[in-house]
């Protein structure tokens, strides 16, 4: 029996290269089963390695070839690949659209200057502006993200029954797969306590749609469950009448289309749709979420990040002039001015006589409903404010144009 020959390395003798490692000579067939392979020489039945390997070292086996049943033309995505890919769009869109809307807001409050706009950019601090646009753009962030979850079950469930490999999943589908139940759920609070009254009904077919709620899980038997819903509605009719019978007086048809509908739509939005609606519905359906947020995002970026004041000017013995703007900064010598109807105005400390904060025109009622105390263009957040600071008498300097 002849010796092989080994290499002399840094940490001692090391066992040269194999002539054939089991499996390496053996073919694989079409079925995935590897052919019979010829015997290695200097290996024994035992499987010890005569040669000089070491004995106890694991060797790696061949791999079994992959057979996947691929349309010609067509390239299959890896699941895990296509998750990972919609996490990423989501987060992306979640934590970009915020920043844009922020930027934009600047541009649109300085009039579309480029002077103006980088006066604000040196003025207004980044947490000025991240406190503005979560008071004035939460609504529209909740929003979305309510819509998204919302239609993304009702996609899902659907998507779900169709044969597997079919057809792509809808985009609004896997992001709701992938988001976590404490997220949806943050959503739906973040809505509950952002959204004005009047629309917070709609929270009640999005959240049955969301989590896929159907009166079958009240209760098993028929009988009960019609009087937990009866009660459930009767509940919810006795905190709304006064607000309908108010409505019904006034004529308002939208607010009572938005208070009583809603209810009774929860009951019956949750469940799987039939296959041949799913594709077109999710493509309206998308179109129909970005073209609501281009909507509501126009009042969003047009609200100023800057409070509205009336700054009264004028020396001490000699006429007073009411500028009507946003105060930008204030030194020592001058307070800059942003002007409602345009233009940066500079006026001396020394002049100014007094100034009131005003609200907006966007601010102001339309209607002249409540529940139980609350105005239905509150949102939970601003009516609990406005219990512990009621509403101050507008200063009679507010009504004069600038």
């Amino acid at each position: 029996m002849s010796t092989a020959s080994t290499a002399t390395g840094a940490d001692g003798p090391v066992p040269p290269p194999r002539a054939s490692v089991p499996g390496a000579g053996a073919t694989p067939a079409f079925d995935g089963t590897a052919a019979a392979e010829p015997p290695v020489a200097g290996v024994d039945r035992a499987g010890v390695d005569r040669a000089g390997w070491p004995v106890g070292v694991p060797v790696a086996e061949p791999a079994e070839p992959v057979v996947a049943d691929v349309e010609p033309g067509r390239v299959r995505w890896d699941p895990a690949e296509r998750r990972a890919r919609a996490s990423q769009s989501f987060w992306t869109a979640l934590v970009g659209v915020p920043a844009i809307f922020s930027v934009l807001r600047l541009g649109v409050e300085a009039g579309g200057e480029l002077q103006t706009t980088l006066l604000l950019v040196a003025n207004v601090g980044p947490v000025n502006l991240l406190a503005g646009f979560l008071t004035t753009a939460a609504r529209l962030l909740s929003t979305g993200m309510v819509a998204v979850f919302a239609l993304g079950a009702v996609l899902a469930v659907g998507a779900n029954q169709l044969p597997p490999g079919t057809r792509r999943r809808p985009l609004f589908a896997r992001w709701a797969d992938l988001t976590p139940a404490w997220v949806v759920l943050a959503s739906f609070l973040l809505a509950l306590i952002t959204w004005p009254l009047l629309y917070l009904p709609l929270l009640l077919p999005a959240f049955a749609a969301a989590f896929q709620l159907r009166p079958g899980r009240l209760h098993e038997r028929v009988l009960p469950r019609l009087l937990m819903i009866v009660a459930l509605l009767a509940g919810y009719a006795w905190l709304l009448l006064p607000t309908l019978r108010d409505a019904g007086r006034q004529g308002v048809l939208l607010v009572l289309a938005l208070l009583a509908v809603p209810p009774l739509l929860a009951l019956f939005v949750a469940g799987p749709l039939p296959g041949l609606v799913i594709r077109p519905l999710a493509s309206v359906t998308e179109v129909a979420v970005l073209a609501m947020l281009v909507w509501a995002a126009v009042p969003v970026i047009s609200t100023p990040v800057l409070p509205l004041t009336v700054t009264t000017v004028g020396a001490e013995s000699g006429p007073t002039e009411d500028v009507r703007g946003h105060v930008i900064t204030t030194d020592d010598v001058n307070m800059v001015i942003l002007q409602e109807r345009g233009g940066v105005r500079y006026v001396p400390v020394d002049l100014v006589r007094a100034q009131v904060l005003c609200p907006s025109e966007e601010e102001l009622p339309r209607y002249r409903l409540r529940i139980r105390d609350f105005h239905v263009e509150d949102s939970l957040l601003e009516g609990m404010g406005r219990r512990v600071r009621p509403v101050h008498r507008i200063d009679a300097a507010c009504r004069i144009p600038g």
